[in-house]
């Protein structure tokens, strides 16, 4: 079956997809938070795996906004609370406080633009949210209580920062301003990585000992751009990107080692050369310094290759929430066969094999197909198959040759899905389909088509990915209902 749905090894299929690698602008329906995508940036949201343009718009997974495709205003919940980029209508307050006075738990609160809700109480952060979701699935489903978090604080282990210098020449590192591409310097976040912030501080701090200028966009001067840190949560492992200029790092393997020696605990540290005039974080060419090029982390029982580039969720602990609450609502019994549509590194597909018959990956990006193949293979999975390809083709293939499955999981970027995509669904006539949103919005829209294709939603669930910021992750379990255009 494989030979006639696709290559399973990631060869012979056209590159983009939502790890970033070929195509910055992302696939995966446009691409997810990016949150793995190249153009995140951190600056106008911070929630999931941005740009500056509206970077993270698909954000990361939230930080940054780029032009991935996750947009940054498209899918939000902005238009509840106020605008990401600029903290419109959203009130800054602290409890205790004088009435009349704001204050914030961040100095660069009303510059950053990444933590929207920062200074709302939690409790209200998420009762806003829920209200949210209810209002925009009401047409549709039942939402049942948002998960939040016991501490949202210091929850993202993936952090980005840009580098540049101020009037003095001094070397400043942070994040773009909302809207444009003035640096705010940052020494800590309140919901990023602490080891993170104390890693990019080492850095900013070694420069002009190693006679290093940072990049100067108006000139084109310079030689580092960026630096991204992702840390695996449970195994402790941390990986350094340095983005520069040019392939031309001098004193690099001193720069290396003397970083080593303050950070003894990063375990590979990569150079990733971006010479283009461009608002993408990462470019094409990459080179390990140091270590292995990737580091692992562990997901719901299951251990992950993470890369550079690789689309991997930014919050872990409420991944784990977010995963085994989409397997329970697709109530695999073990006989089901599967599809992960735009699967990425696995996670999903991985994780529900446990659960399921047999499992199918797919995923347009082939780097993230070879990653997919090698954490099955890590897992000692051996119910589960990757196929690089694009998901909606896949699916259309499949039913043109008869075959069929139980269960599709779609997790498309804040844009939402296409009517194509939703087509090949259809076609195919799984009996149930799991939604997993991160952009409420859209997703009302795509259940309205699905509605049309004869699938119905049964059930909501909205889980807080990212606290302090407007934007919401939610779970749809819908049914083939047996009516509706079946063209």
């Amino acid at each position: 079956m494989g030979v006639r749905y696709g290559n399973s090894d990631g060869r012979g299929s056209s590159p983009g997809g939502r790890d970033g690698k070929g195509s910055n602008t992302g696939v995966r329906y446009g691409n997810k938070d990016s949150n793995g995508s190249n153009t995140e940036y951190r600056n106008s949201i911070k929630d999931g795996n941005g740009g500056s343009a509206g970077r993270r718009k698909y954000n990361w997974d939230g930080k940054n906004a780029n032009s991935n495709s996750k947009n940054v205003n498209n899918g939000s919940i902005n238009s509840k609370y106020g605008k990401t980029g600029g903290h419109k209508g959203i009130m800054s307050h602290k409890e205790g406080g004088e009435k009349g006075k704001t204050s914030s738990k961040c100095p660069v609160f009303q510059k950053c633009g990444g933590c929207q809700l920062l200074d709302m109480p939690y409790k209200k952060q998420l009762e806003q949210k829920q209200k949210n979701l209810e209002e925009l699935l009401k047409p549709f489903c039942r939402v049942a209580p948002i998960i939040g978090m016991d501490n949202p604080y210091h929850y993202r282990n993936k952090v980005h920062a840009v580098f540049d210098h101020d009037r003095k020449g001094n070397p400043i590192s942070g994040v773009y301003e909302a809207n444009s591409h003035r640096v705010v310097p940052v020494e800590s976040c309140m919901i990023e990585d602490q080891k993170a912030d104390e890693i990019i501080g080492t850095i900013r701090g070694m420069l002009k000992s190693f006679k290093i200028r940072t990049y100067d966009e108006d000139t084109g001067y310079g030689l580092l751009r960026h630096v991204l840190i992702r840390r695996g949560f449970t195994t402790g492992e941390v990986m350094v990107v340095l983005v520069t200029s040019s392939p031309v790092f001098p004193s690099k393997n001193n720069f290396v080692k003397a970083l080593r020696e303050k950070h003894p605990e990063i375990t590979t540290i990569i150079q990733n050369v971006n010479d283009r005039e461009t608002s993408m974080v990462l470019g094409d060419k990459e080179h390990v310094l140091f270590g292995k090029g990737y580091i692992e982390d562990i997901l719901c029982g299951c251990r992950f290759r993470i890369s550079s580039k690789s689309f991997y969720q930014v919050n872990p602990v409420q991944t784990e929430v977010l995963y085994q609450k989409a397997i329970e609502a697709a109530g695999l019994t073990g006989k089901e066969r599967v599809i992960d549509a735009y699967c990425g590194i696995g996670t999903i597909g991985i994780v529900a094999s446990k659960y399921a018959n047999e499992v199918i990956g797919v995923e347009l990006n082939r780097d993230a197909v070879k990653d997919a193949v090698e954490n099955a293979k890590i897992n000692g999975i051996k119910n589960i198959r990757f196929f690089c390809n694009d998901a909606g083709k896949f699916m259309m293939n499949m039913a043109e040759i008869g075959e069929h499955v139980d269960v599709v999981f779609m997790d498309p970027p804040r844009s939402g899905s296409t009517e194509e995509f939703i087509d090949s669904v259809a076609k195919i006539r799984p009996e149930k389909v799991i939604y997993v949103s991160c952009g409420p919005e859209t997703l009302a829209r795509d259940l309205g088509y699905f509605r049309k294709k004869g699938y119905e939603a049964k059930m909501g669930w909205g889980v807080d990915m990212f606290p302090a910021t407007s934007h919401v992750e939610a779970i749809i379990l819908m049914t083939r209902s047996g009516s509706g255009d079946k063209k």
